[in-house]
C-alpha cells in the first residue's frame, strides 16, 4: 500500500533518507558502514547489496537476460535495459532546471548540471588538471600511465578510449558514416567532416595569437604554433630527425621503412606521399594544372612551375616596348613584377 500512499516510516540514522521497508533501510546503511556482505566466488569482489551480486555475476557467465524487443540488443541488468528503450522512445525524463534540456540518465543530468555550476570534482593526482566526470578523469589517467586498453582485432593497434577503437576499425572496414552536404565526400570521423565543411563556407575560427594567421581547425592552429615556438615533438628513432607535425614525421618514417602505401592504378608505381601519387597520375592523363602567369606554359606539379619561373626573373622583364606590337624591345632589361615572384622562391 505504501507505494500508492507514498508512506515512508523508516530512517536513515545517518542520513536521514526515509524508506518504505526496514529491508530498504538495512540495505542502504550498508553505504555509510562500508558493509559489503556478498562476495563473487569467480573475482573476489565484494558486493554490497544482493541484486548488485546477481548482475555483477553475469559479467562471469555472459548472460543477458534482458532483451530489446525493438533493435534485439541484450542486457545484463534491468536499469541498463530500461535506460536503452528511451533511445527507441525518445523519453528524457530528467530535465535540468537551468536551461531545460533533458536527459535520458539521471547521471548524464548531474554531469551536465555541472557547466552550468563550474564544478570539477575530479582532479589529476600528477598533473593537477581537474574533470566535470569520472569517465573523462579515467580517460585522462590513461595520457600518465600509458594504459591503452582497447585493442583492435584486426591490426592489433591499441588504444586508450573505447571511441577511438571505434573510429580506427572504420579504416579496416572502409565505413564514412559522415557526409558532406554540399559536395557529397565521406569522413570517418565528425571532426573531420566538421573541418571539410570550412573549406565551403570559409569559416576560420581558430587564431593565432602571435601572427593573427587563422585556420580552419584547433589541429592546424597547434601544429602552426609550432613555427614561433620551435618546438618539435616528434623524433625518428631511426636517423633522430625531428619534426613538428605528425603527418610529416608519419610520412619520413617511411623512408627508412621501404613503405609505399600509394600505388598507381596504371602502372603499379608505390608512393611514400598521397601529393606524389597525385602529381604522378597526371603523366598518365596529360594534365598540367599548373599555368605559368607570364608565358602561359603549363606544368603537371607546383616544383616545376616553380623552376620554371627563374627563367622569366632574368627575361620578359620591363624593356622599352614597341609602338606597334607592345611588346619588349632592345637587350637591357630591368626586372618586372618582382613581387609577384616573391612567393616562387
Amino acid at each position: 500500500m505504501r507505494v500508492h500512499t507514498g508512506e515512508k516510516p523508516y530512517s536513515c540514522s545517518t542520513c536521514g533518507k526515509r524508506f518504505a521497508t526496514s529491508s530498504a533501510v538495512k540495505t542502504h546503511m550498508r553505504i555509510h558502514t562500508g558493509e559489503k556482505p556478498y562476495c563473487c566466488s569467480t573475482c573476489g569482489k565484494q558486493i554490497g547489496t544482493l541484486s548488485a551480486f546477481k548482475t555483477h555475476t553475469r559479467v562471469h557467465t555472459g548472460e543477458k537476460p534482458y532483451c530489446c524487443s525493438t533493435c534485439g540488443k541484450r542486457f545484463a541488468d534491468s536499469s541498463g535495459f530500461k535506460t536503452h528503450t528511451r533511445i527507441h522512445t525518445g523519453e528524457k525524463p530528467h530535465s535540468c532546471s537551468t536551461c531545460g534540456k533533458g536527459f535520458i540518465q539521471k547521471s548524464a543530468l548531474k554531469k551536465h548540471r555541472r557547466i552550468h555550476t563550474g564544478e570539477k570534482p575530479y582532479s589529476c593526482s600528477t598533473c593537477g588538471k581537474r574533470f566535470s566526470d569520472s569517465s573523462a578523469f579515467k580517460t585522462h589517467r590513461r595520457v600518465h600511465t600509458g594504459e591503452k586498453p582497447y585493442c583492435c582485432s584486426t591490426c592489433g593497434k591499441r588504444f586508450a578510449t573505447s571511441s577511438t577503437l571505434k573510429t580506427h576499425t572504420r579504416v579496416h572496414t572502409g565505413e564514412k558514416p559522415y557526409c558532406c552536404s554540399m559536395c557529397g565526400k565521406e569522413f570517418i570521423q565528425k571532426s573531420h567532416l566538421d573541418s571539410h565543411v570550412r573549406i565551403h563556407t570559409g569559416e576560420k575560427p581558430y587564431c593565432c595569437s602571435t601572427c593573427g594567421k587563422r585556420f580552419a581547425d584547433s589541429s592546424g592552429l597547434k601544429t602552426h604554433r609550432r613555427i614561433h615556438t620551435g618546438e618539435k615533438p616528434y623524433c625518428c628513432s631511426t636517423c633522430g630527425k625531428r619534426f613538428a607535425d605528425s603527418s610529416g614525421f608519419k610520412t619520413h618514417r617511411r623512408i627508412h621503412t621501404g613503405e609505399k602505401p600509394y600505388c598507381c592504378s596504371t602502372c603499379g608505381k608505390g608512393f611514400i606521399q598521397k601529393s606524389r601519387l597525385d602529381c604522378h597520375i597526371r603523366i598518365h592523363t596529360g594534365e598540367k594544372p599548373y599555368p605559368c602567369s607570364i608565358c602561359g606554359k603549363r606544368f603537371v606539379d607546383k616544383l616545376q612551375l616553380k623552376k620554371h619561373m627563374r627563367i622569366h626573373t632574368v627575361r620578359d622583364l620591363e624593356a622599352p616596348r614597341s609602338g606597334v606590337s607592345g611588346q619588349p624591345t632592345g637587350t637591357t632589361y630591368k626586372l618586372i613584377r618582382a613581387k609577384k615572384f616573391d612567393h616562387y622562391r
